[in-house]
C-alpha cells in the first residue's frame, strides 16, 4: 500500500477548532508513554511479575513490588500512562514459564519453567537470568521458520494478552483525573539489542481496536507499520508511533534513506510525518537531543548520551571511535537539520516532530528522580552493586576473581561488576508533558497530534513556548499574556509563516516544586546556510536577575554548587523564569527551527546518591552531577513570498 488513506491536513481539520478562551486555559499534564510489565519478554526474564493493572496503580500513587523485593512508589501521581509491552513474543515468556500451558511443553520452554515462582535478587539469580532470553528467542525464530513451532499458538497468546492490556487501560481510565492509553512497542531492528529501531504505538481510544497488533513478525520495515496504521485510520482507528532511543540506533533512526536503503521520496516523507508526529528524546537508555561531536559549541550537549563517548576536562575522549554519520542519523537536533534539507529540496519534511520523554521502565513503574533511582530492568540492576554505582561485594568479588576474573573491572582501585558498565549509563529519565484542556484521552491525544508537547529528564518542569510577530510589546506581567500568545501567535509544535519582520519568542518555565531551582532558559536554533547545516544555542534568560552576555550569549555563573559528600546544594536559582526574545541573527528569507531548553541548577546524579548512601567515593569515570532539564517541541519558521 503506497498511498495515504488520509492526509494530515484532513486529520487535523477533523479535530475541530477551539475557542480562544479554551486555548488559554490549557493545563500542563505529565505522563509516561513507555512502560513494560510481565508481558514483555525481557521484563519477565528479569523478574518482573507486575501486570498492566499494577502499572496503572503505580502511576496513580500506589506502591508496587520491585522484582528485587522492595516496594517502589511515586512521590506524586502522574496524569497519564500507557503500558507498551513488546509486540515481539508478547506474553510468551510468561506462557513458557507456566507449566500448565500448551507452549510450556516445547523443549525450548523447559529452562523457563516456574521462572518467577520465587524471584531472588542475589548474584546467582542475576547470572541465571542474564543468559536466558537470547537462546530462547533464537530457538523460537528457528522453530517458526522450520515449522516445528505452531505459529498460531504464539499468535493466540499474543492476542489474549493484547486484549487483557486494552481491558486494563479501560478499567484504569478516570476521565478528568487519570488518563490511560492502549499501546504497545514495535521493534524493527535486525537484532533486538542492536541498532535500535523501536517505536511505541499509541491509540487515541479503545474503540474497534484490532485483535492482533502489527509486529516484526509481520515486517521489520517501519513503512509497513505506517501502512497498517493508515489502513486502521481509514476505518476510524486513530494512532501514532513514537520512535525512541535514536541515540543507539547506529544512525538508522533519522536516516537519509528508507529502511531498504532507497532515497526518501514524497510518499515515504508524508507517511512518516503523518504517523510519527512525536519522538521520545530522553529515557532510561539515554538522551537523544544531540552529541558533543555534533554540537561542539554547545556546552550542555554531553547529557546522558550513552554512546561510549565521554567528555573529560581536557576535551573529548573517544574510546571506541564512532562513525560521525551514524551520530548524525541518531540525534534529534541533527534530524531537524536534515528535515530542513528535505524541505529545501521540495519534499515534505519527514522529521518535523515534537518531543516527549518517557521512562522505558521494565518493572511497571518509572524511576524519574535522581535521589530515589531504583533501576530500570529488574533484578539485573536492582541494587547499587549490580548497576555499578558502588564497588562489588567482597564475598562475591572473591568468587568472581576465581571463576570469572573478566567479570570484574578495576576503577579507582576498586572492583566493580564489569557488566554494569552498561547499566551505570542508564538514566533516571524521563517524562512526557503536554498542554491540554483537560485530562482526557481526547484532549491529551489532540495535544500529541498538534505537538504541543515537551520533554523533561524527570522533574516536572513546566515550559511554554510561543512565536509571534505581535508579542514584542507584551508585558511579562500581563495577566492576559498566554491568551494573547495564543491569539497572536503559535505555540510549540507549530509553523510560523511570515513574509518579513523578526518574530518574538515567549518562553515561560516553572520549576518542579520538589526539584532544583531553575538556572537558565536557552533557545536552540537550526538553519541551512549555503547548503551547510548550522546551529546555535542562545541563553535568553538567567536566574536571579542576571543578564545574558551579548557577546557570548551566555549567562554568568549563578553560584549554584553541589557538595559531593552529602549531595546537598547551595546557591540561588529561580522558581519561575519567563522572557520575550528576538533572534539577533534573524534572516527573513531563511527557513529555521527553534526550540527552548530549560536547565535546573546542578544536582547529584543517581550514581552519586548511591555512593553517598553506601559511604564510598563516586566513580571518577561517571559524571558526579547533572543538570536536569526540559525541552519544548520546536517552532518552525518558514518564510513566504
Amino acid at each position: 500500500m503506497r498511498h495515504l488513506t488520509i492526509t494530515l491536513i484532513t486529520l487535523l481539520m477533523s479535530m475541530g477548532a477551539w475557542a480562544e478562551e479554551e486555548y488559554s486555559s490549557r493545563n500542563a499534564y505529565f505522563g509516561d508513554l513507555h512502560v513494560h510489565t510481565a508481558n514483555s519478554f525481557d521484563a519477565y526474564t528479569f523478574g518482573t511479575i507486575s501486570s498492566p493493572m499494577d502499572a496503572y496503580r503505580y502511576a496513580q500513587g500506589e506502591a508496587i513490588l520491585h522484582p528485587s523485593g522492595y516496594e517502589i512508589q511515586l512521590t506524586q501521581p502522574l496524569d497519564f500512562y500507557a503500558v507498551t509491552d513488546h509486540a515481539s513474543f508478547l506474553g510468551l515468556m510468561k506462557e513458557a514459564a507456566d507449566t500448565s500451558s500448551e507452549f510450556s511443553k516445547y523443549e525450548i520452554s523447559k529452562p523457563l519453567h516456574n521462572l518467577n515462582k520465587s524471584v531472588g535478587s542475589g548474584f546467582l539469580s542475576v547470572l541465571q537470568r542474564s543468559g536466558l532470553f537470547r537462546p530462547f528467542a533464537q530457538a523460537v525464530n528457528q522453530g517458526l521458520e522450520d515449522g516445528s513451532i505452531d505459529r498460531s499458538l504464539i499468535e493466540e497468546v499474543a492476542m489474549t494478552v493484547w486484549q487483557d492490556t486494552v481491558k486494563a487501560a479501560d478499567e484504569a481510565y478516570k476521565p478528568g483525573t487519570f488518563t490511560t492509553f492502549a499501546g504497545y512497542e514495535y521493534t524493527s531492528s535486525v537484532d533486538l539489542y542492536d541498532k535500535y529501531l523501536h517505536r511505541n504505538v499509541i491509540f487515541r481510544d479503545t474503540e474497534n481496536l484490532p485483535n492482533k497488533v502489527f509486529s516484526r513478525i509481520d515486517s521489520r520495515d517501519p513503512e509497513k507499520l505506517w501502512d497498517w496504521m493508515n489502513e486502521l485510520r481509514s476505518r476510524g482507528v486513530e494512532s501514532l508511533a513514537i520512535p525512541h532511543n535514536s541515540n543507539i540506533s547506529g544512525g538508522a533512526a533519522f536516516s537519509l534513506n528508507d529502511y531498504n536503503g532507497g532515497p526518501i521520496d514524497e510518499i515515504y516523507a508524508k507517511k512518516r510525518a503523518l504517523n510519527e508526529p512525536l519522538v521520545e528524546v530522553t529515557q532510561a537508555k539515554g538522551t537523544s537531543e544531540t552529541h558533543p561531536l555534533l554540537s561542539m559549541n554547545d556546552e550542555w550537549a554531553d547529557f546522558e548520551t550513552r554512546t561510549g563517548v565521554t567528555v573529560t576536562h581536557s576535551g573529548i575522549n573517544i574510546e571506541a571511535e564512532k562513525d560521525i554519520n551514524n551520530l548524525r542519523g541518531g540525534f534529534v537536533r541533527n534530524a531537524y537539520l536534515r528535515g530542513l534539507s528535505f524541505s529545501d529540496s521540495g519534499l515534505t519534511n519527514p522529521y518535523k516532530f515534537g518531543l516527549i520523554g518517557s521512562s522505558d521502565t521494565h518493572v511497571a513503574g518509572g524511576s524519574y528522580d535522581e535521589d530515589t533511582f531504583f533501576s530500570k530492568i529488574g533484578v539485573l540492576d536492582g541494587t547499587p552493586e549490580l548497576r555499578g554505582s558502588v564497588p562489588f561485594n567482597r564475598f562475591y568479588g572473591t568468587i568472581m576473581r576465581f571463576y570469572s576474573p573478566e567479570g570484574l573491572q578495576k576503577i579507582d582501585g576498586k572492583n566493580y561488576l564489569a557488566v554494569s558498565n552498561r547499566l551505570i549509563h542508564f538514566s533516571a529519565s524521563g517524562l512526557a508533558g503536554v498542554w491540554a484542556e483537560e485530562n482526557t484521552r481526547e484532549s491529551i491525544y489532540d495535544a500529541f497530534r498538534r505537538k504541543e508537547t515537551f520533554a523533561t529528564s524527570g522533574p516536572r518542569i513546566k515550559v511554554r513556548f510561543f512565536a509571534s510577530q505581535e508579542l514584542e510589546d507584551s508585558g511579562l506581567d500581563d495577566p492576559n499574556l498566554i491568551r494573547n500568545a495564543y491569539a497572536k501567535g503559535i505555540p510549540m509544535g507549530g509553523t510560523l509563516l511570515i513574509k518579513d519582520n523578526n518574530p518574538s519568542f515567549l518562553v515561560w518555565a516553572i520549576s518542579d516544586p520538589l526539584g532544583a531551582p531553575l538556572q537558565r532558559i536557552q533557545i536552540v536554533k537550526g538553519w541551512i546556510e549555503e547548503g551547510e547545516h548550522r546551529e546555535k544555542v542562545y541563553d535568553v534568560a538567567c536566574s536571579n536577575g542576571l543578564s545574558v552576555d551579548p557577546i557570548t550569549n551566555r549567562c554568568p555563573d549563578n553560584g549554584a554548587r553541589v557538595d559531593l559528600k552529602n549531595c546537598s546544594t547551595t546557591g540561588p536559582g529561580d522558581k519561575e523564569i519567563k522572557v520575550i526574545w528576538q533572534d539577533p541573527d534573524f534572516l527573513e528569507n531563511q527557513e529555521a527551527f527553534y526550540y527552548s531548553r530549560v536547565l535546573e541548577n546542578p544536582v547529584c546524579r543517581w550514581s552519586t546518591w548511591d555512593s553517598v548512601r553506601e559511604g564510598v567515593e563516586p566513580r571518577s569515570d561517571i559524571p558526579a552531577t547533572i543538570q536536569e532539564r526540559a525541552w519544548s517541541s520546536p517552532i518552525w519558521f518558514k518564510p513566504t513570498l
